[in-house]
């Protein structure tokens, strides 16, 4: 049962929204309560976590839940384009973190955004100083409850079908009305691990989702049943419970389109179980990119000091290469691709080599291979997912380190030459289908706003 618009509480905003203009968008972002009985899934009798990924699962039991979801969309239902994203909430760092941080782009496509609290700690938080949803703003969330992550599954299937195409027509409808025609599941990191195991294990009972889209992903599921434990990621320590990084496929007898976009840094531990591209998956690797980049921890920055009032630091040589352009690519491929059209083209992977495979460098200590944005292809700078430190932060946002003038001079010349090269790069770029127009436009002008000092 879905409740809602909800207002109030001692903040009077719904946590985690993206800082956004959404009036002037022509879009409206409302919170809605659910509530209901979640079921538990475990492994059937005498099967296991293969590496294939089939897994087969059984209802293990329920539990009533109460949680939240944001709902993002147009305020003209003729602006709507048909396809909602639906997003499993980030809670890595004790918070339930909005699973686009910028959705700008997004809404001048027209899509639907549904940010999903599935998980645990988002609403409870954890330790001494927990920053769930109840600690946040009693007022407004001192209702909601999850009693473990093993419902998280089942709770993100109905709230699909809460804001789906076949929505109960009585009650709230957080979609007020519009027409959707599809939904397609996103979520980075510890959410695209989440996501694998509803690929493999859950989808096949649900059919509720019509396409996947994973990023960062580290190449292996959550574990289906942990109790009121927290399973991390980014945590080396949590691969104990259940296999370690690459240790599976995603099953390739998915009845809808599933597609991985990776940085370098998830390319590697991801090298042992890359899957050939097929009518029904797609597997893209950005070069010069890392788990997490500058742009995304400014933006997440803006939305942690509204909501904590404080921001979080942002390194100097973190690495500057965004993938956000090639998510938004990505997902117009993806919502075509899952109304019967064409798969998105197939892509060039990053070059490995030795034992233990390692990625492919040239002399500037860029990847070699892989998609190549212009900020990669015609560099003024090396970015990478090499670390500066061995901090959890400088593990997941790599390098960047400007090349020097008289390497640039060697490369280019002069700047004249280089946005010339970089413009190429870019067009080159949108040709190959990983970025939009506008995206074009926009790392054009960036490039020329910013040529570096003394070139």
């Amino acid at each position: 049962m879905v409740h809602g618009p909800v207002t109030g509480g001692s903040h009077g905003w719904a946590f985690g929204l993206p800082i956004l203009d959404f009036e002037r968008a022509g879009y409206r972002a409302d919170e809605f309560f659910m509530e209901g009985v979640a079921t538990r899934y475990g492994l059937a009798a005498g099967h296991s976590l293969s590496t294939d990924g089939r897994w087969k699962v059984c209802p293990t039991g329920t539990s009533p839940f109460r949680t939240r979801m944001v709902v993002i969309r147009p305020t003209e239902p003729a602006n709507f384009n048909g396809t909602v994203l639906l997003l499993w909430n980030n809670v890595s760092g004790g918070f339930d973190a909005f699973g686009v941080v910028d959705c700008a782009g997004l809404l001048r496509d027209g899509y639907a955004v549904v940010g999903v609290t599935a998980q645990r700690v988002g609403v409870h938080g954890q330790g001494r100083s927990p920053m769930g949803l109840v600690a946040w703003d009693v007022d407004r969330y001192g209702s909601l409850s999850l009693p473990s992550d093993d419902f998280s599954y089942d709770i993100f299937s109905q709230v699909s079908q809460a804001v789906g195409p076949r929505r109960r027509a009585d009650g709230v409808d957080p979609m007020g009305g519009a027409a959707v025609r599809h939904v397609i599941a996103s979520g980075g990191s510890q959410s695209a691990a989440r996501l694998a195991t509803y690929v493999n294990a859950v989808q096949p009972l649900s059919g509720v989702i019509d396409g996947f889209l994973l990023t960062v992903y580290f190449g292996t599921g959550s574990p289906l049943e942990v109790g009121d434990a927290v399973f991390d990621v980014a945590d080396p320590e949590a691969f104990r419970s259940l296999t370690e990084r690459g240790s599976h496929l995603l099953r390739d007898d998915a009845d809808v389109p599933v597609m991985i976009l990776n940085s370098e840094l998830e390319a590697v531990p991801c090298h042992r179980v890359r899957q050939p591209d097929t009518d029904r998956f797609r597997w893209w690797e950005l070069a010069g990119t890392a788990h997490s980049s500058a742009q995304v921890m400014r933006t997440l920055s803006q939305v942690v000091e509204r909501d904590f009032g404080f921001a979080l630091p942002v390194p100097e040589g973190m690495n500057r290469v965004s993938t956000r352009p090639v998510f938004e690519a990505a997902l117009h491929h993806m919502r075509h691709w899952a109304a019967g059209g064409p798969p998105p083209p197939v892509q060039p992977r990053i070059v490995f080599s030795g034992d233990p495979p390692r990625i492919m460098r040239d002399e500037d200590g860029l990847a070699i291979g892989g998609i190549r944005l212009p900020q990669v292809e015609s560099p003024v700078a090396c970015n990478s997912s090499l670390p500066v430190d061995s901090d959890p932060q400088s593990r997941l946002g790599g390098t960047y380190r400007p090349l020097s003038p008289e390497r640039l001079r060697a490369r280019y010349g002069d700047s004249a030459t280089y946005l010339e090269a970089f413009e190429q790069a870019a067009r080159s770029a949108f040709d190959a289908g990983v970025l939009l127009a506008r995206d074009v436009e926009l790392l054009v002008a960036e490039a020329r706003s910013s040529l570096p000092a003394g070139f």
